[in-house]
């Protein structure tokens, strides 16, 4: 019985996070139109089509001028996600060789690259973030909070979570799962912004720099670079993860 009121409260706060799935996407709708728009217009004085941008989006990316290059990209990039995962590094690449950078100059590409480049995960991780809370606000999947193994991670998050968040958003993990302990923490949405944005920015500027100077295959290497990380930095908090789950452990003996 104390077990089932523990649950129901914990559904409960998580209903009281003043969060909107449906404003939400109202607002991310609004921002991906305000891309599309200009898009439509400008390829109508190109060479490039829409339905070669939906079929190619990357070699798409690499041919079109200045302007029509950072909004495919912004586009691609916001839509990438956990529910849409395309692969965001080729695209990083694409845009960020040197005979079809934005800028004739490393550092101006790194900036212009990586700033529109986590500026538009961000919002894709906002859907997101949306979406895996209005998931856990139903009873049969908040169910997971009595779980021993999601409650210890959830404990494990709450320790560094700004942290856990920008390392997660540096690595390039398939799943995340830090963006979903972050929904289920009721994570501040402006600190969760912020850590998506500083980690996407150091990767996307990591492969954009890699490549400028390295050409078509630099992405390549830079993600190797990142999966060596990945796998020292997992020993690592899996480790501490581990440790913690053995302290509890013991604690309960």
């Amino acid at each position: 019985m104390e077990k089932l009121s523990t649950e129901i409260r914990d559904i409960d706060l998580i209903r009281q996070d003043n969060l909107s799935l449906k404003r939400w996407m109202g607002v991310y709708g609004t921002c991906l139109l305000a891309m599309i728009v200009p898009l439509v217009v400008l390829l109508g004085h190109s060479k490039i089509s829409l339905i070669g941008i939906i079929h190619d989006p990357v070699g798409s990316a690499a041919s079109a001028g200045a302007i029509q290059k950072l909004l495919i990209f912004a586009i691609y990039m916001s839509i990438s996600s956990t529910f849409i995962p395309l692969p965001t590094g080729a695209m990083v690449s694409a845009v960020a060789m040197r005979d079809f950078a934005p800028a004739t100059t490393l550092i101006g590409t790194v900036v212009i690259i990586a700033t529109i480049g986590a500026a538009a995960t961000t919002m894709a991780n906002l859907n997101d973030f949306h979406i895996f809370t209005w998931m856990i606000r139903h009873k049969r999947i908040a169910k997971v909070h009595s779980t021993k193994l999601y409650s210890r991670a959830l404990e494990w998050f709450g320790r560094r979570p700004f942290t856990l968040l920008m390392i997660f958003n540096i690595l390039p993990v398939p799943v995340d799962v830090v963006r979903m302990l972050s929904a289920s923490h009721r994570y501040p949405l402006k600190r969760f912004i912020v850590a998506n944005f500083i980690g996407r920015w150091i990767r996307y500027a990591i492969i954009a720099a890699i490549t400028f100077q390295m050409g078509k295959h630099g992405w390549i290497v830079a993600l190797v670079l990142l999966a060596v990380a990945i796998i020292l930095s997992g020993i690592k908090i899996g480790g501490k993860f581990l440790h913690s789950s053995s302290t509890v452990r013991n604690e309960q003996l």
